[in-house]
């Protein structure tokens, strides 16, 4: 059992929670996730790691209230436990020192694991900028830890509620075109918005790395739920990835992978049997 430390509530949709989990506190790295299991009958849910205190043991995760099992992890408050919290898993982003800033994009809830990310290369003295997308005002999460290592935290809604009115490919077009030189981009969030992130950079050569984080389901390269194509080959997001060169990933395929049982996902009735 492992038990939950605090927990904050970002927007209607969207909580955090710090769970203490002291070999996964100790070993994990940006990029990575873990497993959660709510309770001895629950799923298997992978969540990213959105960031981690080695001395306090401690690992934050941040999820979309979206479905039975989300909804059951949403009722657990500071001080309850939850089952199971396995990893890490995955391999861990590749990050490297270079000379030019760095351009994060992050899309609804992909602020969590890009967080980490951004956060590492400014560590290791990488000038790092970050774009936040989100519907509205209240989708952006995280912006003010994003300003405490970033030089530039720029925010996209769909409304206009805050920032610019559009779309994170919008802000990204507009930085580009003001002459901002970036050595690499890290894209993580909706499926869509990571190929549309692609279809900007690409053909400037400006390498992406994109995480396929979205089509995880089982996280151990079992299922198959999260084959994709990769440069040609065959990949598993969750033990291949979940972090690739977002110029060789199929999106295409992705997302109809993604969407695959959709037309089934109102029946689930994991638990309520009892």
């Amino acid at each position: 059992m492992y038990k939950i430390v605090s927990k904050e509530t970002l927007n209607n949709a969207v909580e955090l929670m710090e769970i203490h989990a002291p070999y996964v506190a100790r070993k994990c790295e940006p990029g990575q996730f873990i497993i959660i299991r709510v309770d001895e009958d629950g799923e298997r849910v992978p969540l990213t790691i959105a960031d981690y205190d080695r001395e306090k043991e401690t690992v934050t995760i941040i999820y979309q209230v979206v479905g039975y099992s989300t909804e059951l992890l949403s009722k657990k408050q500071a001080g309850d436990y939850v089952q199971d919290f396995v990893g890490p898993l995955g391999v861990p982003a590749n990050l490297h020192k270079t000379d030019k800033k760095v351009i994060g994009i992050a899309g609804g809830v992909g602020a969590a694991p890009l967080y980490p990310q951004l956060r590492k290369l400014a560590q290791m003295g990488v000038s790092v900028d970050v774009i936040i997308g989100g519907r509205s005002a209240e989708f952006v999460i995280m912006e003010e830890k994003f300003r405490e290592f970033c030089d530039n935290v720029y925010i996209a809604t769909n409304d206009g509620t805050k920032g610019t009115q559009g779309f994170v490919t919008d802000v990204l077009k507009d930085l580009l075109a003001k002459g901002e030189e970036y050595s690499e981009a890290i894209a993580i969030g909706p499926l869509i918005m990571m190929k549309s992130v692609v279809d900007v950079t690409k053909p400037i050569g400006l390498p992406t790395m994109v995480s396929l984080n979205p089509i995880m389901i089982d996280g151990t390269g079992m299922c198959g739920g999260c084959r994709v194509t990769v440069g040609g080959q065959t990949k598993f997001a969750c033990v291949d990835g979940p972090d690739f060169d977002g110029f060789l990933v199929d999106f295409d395929e992705c997302m109809r992978r993604q969407g695959m049982y959709k037309e089934e996902e109102h029946a689930c009735r994991i638990g309520r049997g009892k």
